[in-house]
């Protein structure tokens, strides 16, 4: 039911607790305020695959995150590998943070509405501005054998806004993500080389999502029944009528992992994260709704689907000689859960959306319908390390990481696969136990991002549904750096 509103790509939740959650999270960080994810990158960009974000630690970013869950060098690898914390001395502190910068347009687009007639409009503008993510980790060792660490840090992010004259905007205007997870964890040795992580991730996602409506439909439904006349018509449709949707949720996921040190010169290591679903609540509001009495805002409460897929990464790091440490890593993640994108009523289908769809003639539920039909990814990491002197650690690393964006893209979501080139360097000086680490990276894309979004129903997910259509072609490219500091003590 595109006419009433679009929720693509987010999945998101107002439940009638959100202010108490909203409260006892931002007593441990403001997730509006200092991790401002709300611009941190277009969807399917910057990021490890679907909107998880790979920029979580310098030390890490220098060699593209390759062996990161086998080469645990400060307390970052509570998110990377708890069971690293094991391989850490006495207390650990790292605090820092990235920014990134996205340039992402689209070369060309068109649209047509629901009655096939061309949209007007312009390219929509560079729909991603530049993005700061904070984090800080703490490890502490209990005792020989056992580690104990917390996180906080951002794992998801997702941002785009086009202008509002945007010529696809009735498939996309705003789209934002904020994710911040704490992530308490414990680890213990066996002392046969072997160990043993595990932590929870306390993840608060606070979200929005809108589009301008297309009632082109709707009215021509109303002007055939003769509800209204032409000029009616036109002075209805001369108000933008607008669709949003904004929301808030905790979920928890389990990270699991395991170390092996197979020599004194190289390691293994293993992550597991699990995945989690549930159906949120949340709330549609539409406001300049033309029916034939006029403009009307319509409000309904909604079930929408959120899922976070449950990934492994796999970490190698082999020190070739005294100064040369060599790095490889790989991750999958199952993003091909995310087949579809559906809103159902939360109220019976008896609210003011659903009936307004039953007074255009559809009935049914899903209220909408967005078909996804995204495909598990693949991320592969080559890295390495210098230790130049003393003092100075230079990094290297490339990344070449899979879009889950497959044949159904869509304006949210104008994804490519993508190639990450990153640098580092570590500063340790003298008679200090802080670190400074720095890293910078580049992304580049296999070619323009290609979008041909049509609509689609529950029931035929694969056959385009209607008119209206939105073809575009983007230029892709970004770069970030990041900054991390730390003290063993």
């Amino acid at each position: 039911m595109t006419v009433i509103c679009d929720v693509s790509l987010k999945r998101i939740r107002i439940r009638a607790d959100r202010h108490n959650k909203e409260v006892m999270m931002r007593t441990v960080f403001d997730a509006k305020g200092a991790v401002v994810l709300t611009a941190a990158m277009i969807p399917g960009m910057a990021m490890a695959g679907g909107f998880s974000l790979n920029e979580q630690s310098a030390s890490a970013m220098g060699t593209a995150n390759a062996g990161a869950a086998a080469n645990p060098q400060n307390a970052s690898t509570v998110i990377f590998n708890p069971a690293g914390m094991t391989q850490l001395s006495g207390t650990n502190l790292s605090f820092g943070a990235a920014v990134l910068d996205i340039d992402a347009e689209a070369d060309s687009a068109s649209a047509t509405n629901q009655l096939g007639q061309p949209v007007q409009g312009s390219n929509g503008g560079d729909i991603a501005d530049p993005a700061y993510l904070p984090s800080a980790f703490l490890t502490h060792e209990m005792s020989e054998n056992v580690a104990v660490g917390v996180g906080l840090h951002a794992p998801y992010g997702l941002a785009a806004d086009y202008d509002d004259d945007f010529t696809g905007r009735y498939f996309a205007d705003e789209t934002e993500l904020t994710g911040i997870a704490l992530t308490p964890s414990i680890a213990v040795d066996s002392g046969n080389g072997l160990s043993l992580g595990v932590g929870v991730n306390i993840m608060y996602l606070d979200g929005k999502l809108s589009k301008f409506a297309d009632t082109s439909g709707a009215l021509a439904k109303l002007e055939q029944k003769g509800a209204i006349n032409a000029q009616q018509s036109q002075q209805l449709a001369a108000a933008p009528t607008y669709s949003n949707v904004e929301g808030d949720t905790i979920e928890y996921t389990l990270r699991i992992g395991a170390l092996y040190e197979l020599s004194e010169r190289t390691q293994f290591g293993l992550t597991v994260e699990t995945g989690t679903g549930s159906s949120l609540e949340g709330d549609i509001t539409i406001s300049d709704f033309p029916t034939q009495n006029g403009l009307t805002t319509l409000k309904e409460e909604a079930e929408v689907p959120l899922d976070i897929p449950p990934s492994v990464t796999f970490g190698a790091r082999h020190q070739l000689n005294d100064d040369v440490t060599l790095l490889f890593g790989a991750t999958w993640a199952r993003w091909s859960d995310f087949e579809e994108l559906d809103i159902y009523s939360g109220e019976g289908g008896t609210g003011e959306v659903s009936s307004a769809l039953r007074a255009q003639g559809q009935v049914g539920n899903p209220i909408t319908h967005i078909t996804e039909k995204w495909q598990d990814t693949w991320q592969y990491n080559l890295g390495a390390s210098w230790q130049a002197d003393p003092q100075w650690k230079l990094r290297a690393g490339y990344a070449w990481d899979e879009s889950p964006v497959d044949s159904y893209t869509t304006a949210r979501i104008p994804s490519q696969d993508r190639h990450w080139l990153t640098l580092g360097a570590q500063f340790a000086p003298a008679n200090t136990d802080w670190t400074v680490d720095a890293a910078v990276g580049t992304l580049i894309f296999d070619g323009d991002a290609k979008v041909n979004e049509r609509e689609y129903t529950h029931a035929q997910p694969t056959t385009p549904q209607g008119n209206a259509s939105y073809t575009g072609s983007y230029d892709l490219s970004a770069w970030s750096a990041s900054v991390e500091l730390s003290r063993s003590f």
